[in-house]
């Protein structure tokens, strides 16, 4: 007989970026299971509307990820008002697209601010205060991009791998603590991050509705790697016994070396790519992965 599931009700979660796509989907389920959802945007006047919609005591709260004073405070301010976080949930992040040696330094730093160096300052922020209680549970949104390079993508996928290792490192300095961690690895996802984006064969993109039911899976039943869809965890197995000519073969022949670079110059991201290059310090912008 399987285990029972950890019940969610009543559980304080935080989510960086819970405006739209992902985190507001994932709010959204968490809701309906009876947590309490703190949710952490720059984009303040969305997150309210989201909350709002989302009714019971929902907070929503102005974050900007890459002010780690800022950050810090907010995770007081939620425990203040909601008690302490059992869940913080890193999903805030960016994703500009173009080739590397056409991408200003500009992209590099905000992508690596955002996508990374936040996602580093919250997991520490949640081990000093989950770790005394000896209990919560840490959720990195990573993306299949953190197991494999993309063309089109190489400072996104950077960022996503070192989400990956931070999320496998801190996993193993808790183990026995009672804090999980959990590293999420979405396909592409139909959220305005993903505008322009085509279809790999065989690797169908996936909704914003299908990662937060993943993620409140893991809450429910904690494991570590959380693929969606679930099969990528195969896909990735497979292509990693063979050598680096071959699996290289297979993501051409999926079409997975040119899903991101397709999309590079689109101008269906067009709306999306400045939306991003304003998510910098101060700009009233969403965060959102």
């Amino acid at each position: 007989m399987g285990r029972q599931p950890r019940s969610l009700r009543g559980k304080v979660v935080v989510i960086t970026g819970g405006a739209q796509g992902i985190g507001a989907a994932t709010a959204e389920t968490l809701v309906r299971h009876g947590a309490r959802v703190a949710i952490g945007d720059l984009d303040l006047v969305r997150a309210e509307k989201t909350a709002g919609e989302l009714g019971g005591d929902t907070l929503a709260l102005r974050l900007d990820v890459t002010d780690t004073d800022a950050f810090s405070a907010f995770l007081d301010e939620v425990e203040r008002r909601l008690g302490p976080v059992d869940v913080l949930i890193n999903n805030a992040g960016i994703m500009p697209l173009s080739p590397l040696d056409e991408e200003d330094d500009s992209s590099t730093r905000r992508q690596l601010e955002i996508n990374l160096h936040a996602v580093i300052h919250g997991t520490r922020e949640a081990m000093r205060r989950m770790r005394p209680r000896g209990s919560g549970h840490i959720v990195n949104v990573a993306s299949m991009a953190g197991k494999a390079g993309f063309p089109g993508a190489a400072t996104y996928c950077a960022t996503k791998h070192g989400v990956v290792g931070l999320s496998e490192s801190v996993h193993l300095e808790l183990r026995g603590s009672g804090v999980d961690v959990s590293c999420v690895m979405p396909a592409v996802v139909r959220t305005e991050l993903a505008s322009g984006l085509g279809e790999a064969r065989m690797i169908k993109s996936v909704r914003p509705e299908d990662v937060a039911a993943a993620i409140v899976h893991a809450l429910e039943h904690p494991r570590f790697d959380v693929y969606v869809p679930k099969s990528l965890d195969a896909t990735n197995r497979i292509t990693r016994l063979f050598p680096r000519k071959a699996s290289e073969w297979v993501m051409r022949a999926l079409g997975g070396d040119q899903l991101l670079a397709s999309a590079a110059h689109s101008p269906a991201r067009a709306e999306y790519e400045a939306r991003a290059a304003e998510s910098a310090p101060g700009a009233n912008r969403s965060q959102t992965g």
